[in-house]
């Protein structure tokens, strides 16, 4: 009888697995449900079935499976690994950390197994464990192209770019069409007229990448070095036709972004901020928000180079704890329906909600950064939830702010950068900002501090003493040296922050001044003035 339920469930198994890597999730679902009507306690039965919830995205319903799956043999790391994946993508980063502990505490073998607990690490924003279990995946399987390109990454963050370089390299030499390790490569170090890949990059687009999406990696990557070679003709060309194609497959119309930045202003009145019901008292978040590209990771660095203040780079939290709280189903994060849902949520309830979600990343000094640039939408709600958080919103000169975000290649997947596909629709983008950060300051005064780019990079020390002052911090030398900071960054200025203060950054429009002029025409009409 035992031999036969062996025999019986390892069929079953397989053809969970073999159902599952053709992705045909509801089959594999049945596979597994029936396999466990039979045998409630057969834990890969319930790892299969939370692995197939998970790939199919239901992450939530892949919980219960997985922790039944760990109950039953907690011997096996993979169960672990996949439970902590889940847990870290649903925003808890504490049961997350448990689950891959527990996993790398059982040394997992398995190349996939120990690639997944270096993803999960990084999303906890613990780099180095990332890298060690990074490293473990490619030594184990060093011809898989993705795990070498997440060691390479996981290397930049923590700042060895030479063995990221070499990571890249190895990622691309498996897989030639890896255009977005292209794209990574490019932007690793500045390139020269004797060290560059411009000839293999032209290459690759002259064999046609056959999706948007590899075409703008790739238009990105050759952008990048033809700007660092003085190019800035043949740049700006090739961000424009990789960006129009992406622009042109998703339809992108500012129309959503209009109605929530109205909502926002609409919801948020002056009677509204006027009296808030208290909110929670914690005075550790420091909220450094704008524009993207405008030097936030910068200022994030110079104040986690005091020595009350821990970094904790761009969290995210505040806006999916916001989104949890306002009970709204609608498909995306923030949207005029969660600002509308959000404003009957318990200010104190949803601060207590935001700090615990940072646990246990933070705690463990007196202030923590949240550098996460989009939460100036979310300044009204951060100041009822947390009235004793600090907000620091960089501003930098208007056509800096929309080259630099035009030439950005943001994350695919993520809908909120869409206008910055088309250089107009960033300009008017612009504007919805700058007139949504005039509101709070109207509604709100003296909540903000307003700090800009361009006079930070032009006298450090006196912006510094400036935003420490309304930090309320002392003043610490070791803010003027934040390049020294040791700390990890998983932002697209990695590089860049490693490195003192320069100033060929601003002013860097003046370069596609005619390129440009379309986007100079939309701010001056709105009365932006242009330098």
């Amino acid at each position: 009888m035992v031999e036969t339920y062996v025999v019986d469930a390892r069929r079953a198994h397989q053809e969970a697995a073999r159902l599952l890597a053709r992705r045909d999730f509801q089959a594999a679902e049945q596979v597994c449900r029936d396999t466990l009507k039979e045998h409630p306690r057969d834990g890969r039965a319930w790892f299969l079935l939370g692995n197939v919830l998970a790939e199919a995205g239901r992450l939530r319903d892949a919980l219960d499976p997985l922790s039944r799956a760990v109950a039953a043999d907690r011997e096996q790391p993979e169960y672990f690994a996949l439970l902590a994946r889940c847990l870290v993508q649903l925003n808890a980063p504490k049961a997350a950390r448990d689950a891959a502990a527990r996993a790398a505490q059982l040394e997992p073998d398995d190349a996939l197994v120990n690639d997944t607990l270096g993803w999960v690490y990084a999303r906890l924003g613990d780099h180095e464990q990332a890298v060690r279990h990074f490293r473990l995946a490619v030594s184990r399987a060093p011809d898989n192209a993705q795990f070498q390109f997440n060691l390479a990454a996981a290397r930049k963050f923590t700042g060895d770019f030479d063995a990221a370089e070499s990571a890249y390299e190895r990622a691309i030499a498996v897989r030639p069409d890896f255009y977005q390790a292209h794209w990574a490569l490019a932007n690793l170090r500045r390139q020269s007229d004797e060290r560059n890949h411009v000839a293999r990059l032209e290459q690759l687009l002259a064999d046609a990448p056959p999706t948007a999406d590899d075409e703008l990696y790739l238009r990105h990557a050759l952008a990048k070095e033809l700007e660092d070679l003085g190019d800035t003709a043949g740049a700006f060309a090739n961000w424009k036709a990789g960006n129009a194609r992406k622009k042109a497959e998703l339809g992108y119309s500012l129309n959503a972004d209009e109605a929530l930045f109205e909502t926002l202003i609409d919801s948020f009145t002056a009677n509204t901020c006027a009296n808030p019901p208290p909110g929670e008292a914690s005075a550790e978040p420091i909220f450094v928000v704008g524009m993207p590209r405008t030097g936030t990771t910068l200022v994030e660095r110079i104040i986690a180079s005091h020595s009350v203040v821990y970094g904790a780079g761009e969290l995210q939290n505040f806006g999916l704890v916001l989104k949890r709280a306002s009970g709204s189903q609608s498909p995306r994060v923030l949207d005029p329906e969660v600002v509308r849902s959000g404003l009957d949520a318990d200010p104190e309830a949803l601060g207590r909600a935001y700090i615990d979600s940072t646990r246990p990343r933070t705690g463990h000094t007196a202030f923590f950064t949240d550098k996460t640039p989009l939460n100036f939408l979310l300044v009204g709600f951060i100041h009822r939830a947390l009235p004793n958080a600090k907000i620091v919103c960089l501003r930098r000169d208007p056509l800096d702010t929309c080259l630099s975000n035009f030439r950005q290649l943001f994350a695919t997947g993520f809908s909120y950068y869409n206008y910055a596909y088309d250089i107009e629709d960033t300009a008017r983008y612009y504007l919805l900002f700058d007139r949504l950060m005039a509101h709070w300051d109207a509604v709100l005064p003296g909540r903000v501090l307003r700090l800009d780019y361009d006079a930070l990079v032009a006298d450090q020390e006196e912006q510094t003493r400036r935003l420490l002052g309304h930090l309320g911090l002392t003043w610490d030398p070791a803010c003027l040296e934040f390049q020294r900071h040791a700390a990890p960054v998983a932002t697209a200025s990695a590089v860049q922050v490693r490195e003192p203060i320069y100033r060929s950054a601003a002013g860097r429009w003046r370069r596609y001044a005619k390129q440009l002029e379309p986007a100079r025409r939309i701010l001056e009409a709105a009365g932006i003035r242009v330098a």
